[in-house]
């Protein structure tokens, strides 16, 4: 009889653990930001103050806004009149890039930890300016396209070059690091990493990013 109880005990004990298997997960692990989709911070080294964000611009019709500070990414409707959100520090809408007041240089250096290195000599940052965006690409065949108005920052703006003379059009990426001065004084490193995901389908854009340098 005991030895039936004792198993009945060891059995619930057992059970107890199995369905509290999870509460204590990451209590002393260094917490890592990601997302459940695959899009967002990706990836974050907090040690080395690094990491990958994966973002979806495929639309026309959406800025997606990034906040380094607190990792996390944020999409709002041109069409619908969406607002940006409170906090963030760049956004993209397709290969266009914008800072939130802040402005960027393109390093002649061949990776973006050599921008560790502190800011390169002669360095001159670009602010945004006023342009055009397309936001609607399905009249092309009639001649035109729709278009909004919105700062992008010229410079970060090169990460991706659209040779439309041929087509289909020609993409190339700059391979350069870009120093960011972010509107609070402080800066990051950016690396556009590349525009297609693993179909190669366009408008999927992967972004190391260091912050803060």
């Amino acid at each position: 009889m005991r030895k039936y109880f004792f198993l009945i005990s060891v059995i619930g004990s057992l059970l107890l653990l199995v369905s509290c298997n999870g509460l204590f997960d990451d209590l002393y692990d260094e917490p890592v930001a990601t997302v459940s989709d695959g899009y967002g911070f990706v990836r974050v080294d907090n040690a080395n103050k690094s990491g990958t964000i994966y973002i979806d611009v495929t639309s026309y019709k959406r800025w997606t806004y990034i906040n380094l500070k607190d990792k996390t990414t944020d999409t709002s409707n041109i069409i619908e009149g969406q607002e940006a959100p409170a906090k963030w520090d760049f956004a993209m809408h397709r290969y266009d890039v914008k800072t939130n007041g802040g402005a960027a240089f393109e390093s002649s250096l061949s990776s973006i930890d050599d921008l560790r290195k502190g800011i390169p000599e002669g360095a001159t940052f670009a602010a945004d300016t006023l342009s055009r965006v397309v936001i609607d690409m399905s009249h092309m065949m009639d001649g035109y396209l729709d278009y909004d108005t919105s700062y992008v920052n010229p410079v970060l703006s090169r990460w991706l070059n659209v040779d439309l003379s041929s087509m289909p059009p020609i993409y190339t990426l700059s391979l350069r690091p870009y120093l960011v001065r972010l509107a609070d004084g402080s800066y990051a490193a950016l690396f556009f990493d590349n525009f297609m995901d693993e179909n190669s389908v366009k408008g999927f854009v992967t972004i190391k990013y260091i912050y803060p340098l």
